[in-house]
């Protein structure tokens, strides 16, 4: 088993970068940016432990990706992130790398994992433009553009993260607290994403897959008396609504789970459970909100969807217009691509006796086409 761990640090919300996709969840073709990084290093090494830092909103959809890598949430900071991770770090070394960094080649890490006896091996990129320093012009041979990933002793490194100056990278801790840092050359090939125009420098590789996803979803509330009925975000009437653990909008709940179902990312009881008293009485239009957010960071974009509402009562006839209109500002799609139907079981079953309503919706999504920005 060899001594060795690899950090790589995938928590950031990516809020230089732009846009409605985290750039970590950007799709190399199916695969996820932090995922195709990871693969890339991985490929180049056999390490002991894998350990993915993520935001804890997507730390359950990551797993999904590697039943193999041990997955923790992390911090406010990369440096946090990297304290949670160095938690789960027993080998003697540990590889620290940031996912933004997609393309670190082979002879990169070979120079990386050099035999030299220093507290932190770190690559780096000399400089070949004057370089000017509170106005005036400095020696750029003294000058380098530090890049990850770095090498370290955990031991070391652990003792370098017990405190609470912030520090951009391992080396600048290390250093720090009077550590030995010893530089090699990097590479050109691992620049970092922060910016969205960055992406040009991705541009040699395959783009997001093209397929479209579908998913599916139904869910049915009985009538509950003195409580306000909502259904597709509408109010349609106040005298009896839904019995639910929320304001019981069955029509959103099953388009929740349609673009759930969609994304491969569970159900709507995984997100939203209803033992969480946070989500008592909330009003479904928040919740798909959160859907929606959760599924553009992740990388995709929806594209239409299509309701079907079961109901011998309300009639709903006067309301469907106002709920597309109403979804498809949720959705951020235009509103021709959200339908609504409304249809009776002509009297069958426990919604023909007019004891609760049930939805059947669809929902179809693709990858985010980052090549086309």
């Amino acid at each position: 088993m060899p001594d060795l761990s690899l950090v790589m640090l995938s928590a950031g919300s990516s809020t230089r970068f732009g846009g409605k996709v985290k750039k970590h969840w950007l799709r190399i073709a199916h695969t996820p940016l932090w995922l195709y990084a990871t693969n890339q290093i991985t490929a180049c090494h056999n390490f002991a432990k894998v350990i993915v830092v993520c935001s804890p909103d997507e730390i359950r959809y990551a797993r999904l990706f590697n039943e193999e890598f041990t997955f923790i949430v992390g911090g406010a900071s990369r440096q946090e992130s990297l304290q949670n991770a160095l938690l789960h770090v027993s080998t003697s070394r540990v590889l620290i790398s940031d996912v933004a960094r997609a393309c670190v080649d082979a002879s990169m890490l070979e120079r990386i994992f050099c035999n030299v006896d220093a507290d932190c091996i770190v690559p780096y990129l000399p400089i070949s433009d004057t370089v000017v320093y509170c106005d005036e012009t400095i020696d750029r041979t003294q000058v380098k553009r530090i890049q990850t990933p770095q090498l370290s002793k955990t031991a070391v490194l652990k003792k370098a993260m017990q405190t609470t100056q912030l520090f951009t990278d391992e080396s600048s801790a290390i250093k720090a607290i009077g550590g030995t840092v010893h530089f090699v050359l990097g590479s050109h090939n691992a620049h970092k994403l922060t910016f969205a125009q960055d992406m040009q420098l991705l541009a040699k590789l395959p783009s997001a897959a093209s397929e479209c996803f579908v998913g599916n979803g139904f869910d049915v509330h009985a009538f509950e008396e003195k409580k306000t009925m909502w259904l597709g975000g509408v109010k349609i009437r106040d005298d009896i609504g839904f019995k639910a653990h929320s304001d019981g909008d069955v029509a959103i709940h099953a388009l929740i789970d349609a673009l759930l179902g969609a994304s491969g990312a569970g159900d709507i009881g995984e997100l939203f459970p209803d033992t969480d008293a946070s989500f008592k009485n909330i009003d479904s239009k928040i919740l798909l909100q959160k859907v929606v957010t959760f599924l553009g960071d992740i990388g995709f974009d929806i594209i239409n969807c299509d309701i079907t509402i079961l109901a011998q009562k309300p009639k709903l006839q006067n309301f469907k217009m106002q709920m597309r209109k109403t979804l498809a500002t949720l959705l951020q799609i235009d509103i021709l691509r959200v339908n609504i139907k409304a249809t009776t079981t002509e009297k069958l079953g426990f919604i023909g006796r007019e004891e609760g309503v049930g939805v059947i919706a669809n929902a179809s999504i693709k990858y985010h086409d980052w090549k086309t920005l």
